[in-house]
């Protein structure tokens, strides 16, 4: 694909949706960490059905600290692997009030070293609390990637790193949320709602779908 199709690409995603952002609730930087974490393997829906009965009574490390770990469980037991995400929580609340007095810190090596925090994570917590140009690539970027030609890769760090290079920097603040929406909505991975899709003349995929 070249630059002038990811420009246009970018450009009608900007012109649709100006101010793109994500579908997880959240009013600090720590609330929006906090349902990062909760979000692997869960939809956005789904956290945000529990962080809504959370945050009113915990949204801080310590408050949620004092909970405990059996009470956080009680919050969040409607989300997948809430065992292992409840005790990562737990560390991690432990870990920002022990090293940065209880602050989400501006920068991907302090938030990848939190407990059940990797790369798409700190990507999250960095493009939309900061305003870092970065990209999380999960399953819907990767998918849109590869499958529109935009950035194609073998793995999410191989798209990533293409985006970064190729995505002209006038977009890439928002990049990561126009590519998760149009994967998410239509570019579905069973099957893409091509017909309604407004890139769908730019899109590089060999299997357009005629009809819904």
């Amino acid at each position: 694909m070249n630059r002038d199709k990811r420009i246009e690409i970018f450009r009608r995603w900007r012109q649709i949706d100006p101010n793109p952002t994500t579908e997880l609730n959240y009013s600090t930087p720590f609330e929006l960490l906090i349902a990062v974490i909760l979000s692997a393997q869960a939809t956005d829906i789904g956290v945000n059905k529990a962080t809504r009965r959370l945050y009113p009574v915990a949204n801080t490390p310590e408050a949620i600290l004092t909970l405990g770990l059996d009470g956080l469980k009680n919050y969040i037991r409607t989300i997948g692997l809430y065992n292992s995400k409840a005790a990562n929580i737990i560390k991690t609340c432990k870990i920002l009030i022990e090293r940065d007095q209880g602050i989400v810190p501006d920068d991907r090596a302090l938030l990848e070293s939190l407990p059940g925090v990797g790369r798409k994570t700190a990507n999250v917590v960095l493009n939309t609390a900061f305003g870092h140009p970065t990209i999380a690539v999960d399953t819907h970027i990767f998918r849109v990637g590869n499958r529109t030609g935009i950035a194609k890769g073998k793995t999410p760090l191989e798209v990533e790193k293409r985006l970064l290079r190729l995505i002209p920097d006038e977009f890439k603040l928002d990049a990561h949320h126009w590519l998760i929406l149009h994967g998410r909505y239509i570019c579905k991975a069973r099957k893409p709602n091509c017909p309604e899709c407004i890139i769908r003349d730019l899109c590089e995929y060999k299997h357009k779908i005629e009809q819904t």
